[in-house]
């Protein structure tokens, strides 16, 4: 009997928990996140673990950013996420204010549906070539967990010198954070890749020599690619030299890990000066990023490290659309200069393929940038 006493409290015990979860949709959070913050909410939509995305979407909010920034509770080890993550973070000169944030902590739910969650979203695209940071499905799923809303932006004074940063994810974009808790209902979405697959059928690469590996040293020797004095070039080396020399003082750093976990330490200020006053944390999970994805992938994310330090380039571009359209341009640059056949992008968005004609170029980069934004990473003008 007082076992069966045990019981029933446990279950009403439980109820009262679930009970506490607002039930909500992605594009009620996105309409107003500040005022879903520290709410713990229950909500349904589709998880997406692309190359700097980890997110969860509904149906077609009409927002610039159109997702929801996923994020496990600190400490929790886990494998999925996105393959490259830029957040900005306050140096510790940083001459605007920064708030104090104090945040309910969240524990994880390593549930059989977690599991199976975890498993369908770290399994990698096996196609042939380079398909940058890809993965075979996405999942739909019933979330729980601690939503964090705030009005992301980066703010700048008249001189361009960045005096305010908030937002969560990739290049701190996302005005809503979910920390996960629970997840249920998990469901297999597979990706399609059918319009890449022909195409990218028999791009076979060699096996990468057993060396200490040295993304950064490739990645200038990427700039070379295209010989001397080359636009192209000195793109590319605009992009490599943002993380300085090896042992040098800098404020763009490269970190190897799943960038997945909410932190509260980079909410804060940071432990060290930056000339700018602003840290540019970029981290790179290698087992999603191998031989010259991963060059690739630093030449991408030292595009936009570069176009957010350029106050020509930040007058220039409309908002994170236009930094991302770029990256990926130098992505492209960066798959040539490495003599790739071609280079995809998640969703089998293909935007090289050293068969396309000159005149064909620049209009079919620009189609498979326009749909990797559009379709995969969720952003509009």
């Amino acid at each position: 009997m007082k076992r069966l006493f045990a019981i029933a409290l446990m279950c009403a015990f439980s109820c009262c928990l679930y009970a506490q979860a607002v039930d909500t949709t992605v594009c009620e959070i996105l309409k107003n996140p500040v005022s879903f913050d520290g709410k713990i909410v229950r909500v349904k939509g589709t998880v997406v673990a692309g190359f700097d995305q980890f997110a969860l979407k509904g149906a077609d909010c009409g927002e610039k950013v159109d997702a929801i920034w996923l994020s496990y509770p600190e400490g929790t080890k886990a494998k999925s996420g996105a393959a490259a993550v830029l957040q900005l973070q306050p140096a510790k000169n940083f001459a605007g204010p920064v708030a104090t944030v104090e945040r309910k902590p969240v524990e994880l739910e390593k549930s059989k549906d977690f599991k199976q969650f975890e498993s369908l979203l770290t399994v990698p695209f096996r196609g042939d070539g380079v398909c940058l940071g890809c993965v075979r499905n996405m999942v739909k799923a019933t979330l729980v967990g601690r939503l964090d809303g705030v009005q992301a932006g980066i703010k700048r004074d008249k001189t361009g010198k960045i005096v305010a940063i908030s937002g969560f994810g990739n290049l701190n974009a996302y005005s809503a954070r979910l920390v996960l808790q629970s997840v249920s209902e998990v469901a297999q979405q597979e990706i399609d890749y059918s319009k890449s697959a022909p195409v990218t059928k028999g791009d076979v690469l060699p096996e990468p020599p057993v060396v200490v590996p040295d993304p950064l040293g490739d990645a200038h020797k990427m700039a070379k690619g295209f010989g001397a004095s080359s636009p192209f070039g000195d793109k590319l080396e605009r992009a490599a030299a943002v993380f300085g020399k090896p042992n040098e003082p800098n404020s763009a750093t490269i970190s190897f890990g799943a960038p997945n976990l909410a932190s509260a330490k980079d909410e804060a200020k940071g432990e060290k000066e930056s000339p700018d006053g602003v840290l540019f944390n970029c981290k790179m999970n290698m087992d999603r990023l191998k031989g010259s994805a991963l060059s690739i992938a630093i030449a991408y994310e030292g595009t936009l490290i570069a176009d957010l330090r350029d106050p020509k380039a930040v007058a220039s571009y409309m908002g994170n659309y236009d930094f991302a359209y770029y990256a990926t341009q130098n992505a492209a640059l960066a798959a040539i200069a490495s003599r790739l056949k071609t280079l995809t992008m998640p969703g089998g968005n293909l935007v090289w393929n050293n068969k396309w004609t000159v005149a064909e170029q620049e209009k079919a980069i620009d189609t498979g940038i326009k749909g990797f934004l559009g379709d995969e990473e969720l952003l509009t003008r």
